[in-house]
């Protein structure tokens, strides 16, 4: 099983893959930033469809897992980011796969067992569950494998229930 990770922002959106290798061992497959150089939000948009449909279209995730969004004191980021959560969430149902949200501190919590670890926390546990202590990511791209990774989790309980 393949899960698609996504850390959602207007102009930075994390992604991160992760692949259910056999029993509960994980396989990291790629991370990284979604290339956006548009400088309009119509543009910005599309260039994030186009990115997603690529990463789709590369490895067949099964499903996808994004951050929701939380309550912000810039309106105009907030409305930014929430149109790109709608067009992340679209083009991903759009091409059929599993869609869950979880908010930040669940997967901060889950991962790393505080929800409110900070950025190098999550990174230390995300290199400790790939097994990959050399992995080097910007922050975005380990948040959406931690959002990854728990949302794999996620979805392994809620089939076996």
């Amino acid at each position: 099983m393949i899960i698609l990770g996504i850390d959602p922002g207007s102009r930075r959106v994390g992604y991160g893959l992760v692949r259910q290798a056999g029993g509960r061992k994980l396989e990291f497959l790629e991370a990284g930033l979604l290339p956006i150089k548009s400088k309009s939000e119509e543009g910005a948009l599309l260039e994030i469809r186009l990115g997603l449909l690529d990463l789709i279209s590369k490895y067949s995730p099964d499903g996808m897992v994004i951050e929701k969004l939380f309550f912000s004191r810039n309106q105009k980021t907030a409305i930014a980011v929430a149109q790109a959560r709608g067009a992340i969430i679209l083009t991903c149902a759009e091409q059929g796969l599993k869609i869950q949200e979880v908010s930040p501190n669940e997967v901060k919590s889950g991962i790393g067992g505080y929800g409110l670890a900070d950025k190098r926390a999550v990174l230390k546990m995300v290199r400790l569950i790939l097994n990959r202590p050399d992995l080097k990511l910007i922050d975005d791209a380990s948040d959406a494998l931690a959002i990854a990774i728990f949302g794999l989790g996620k979805l392994r309980l809620s089939r076996n229930s």
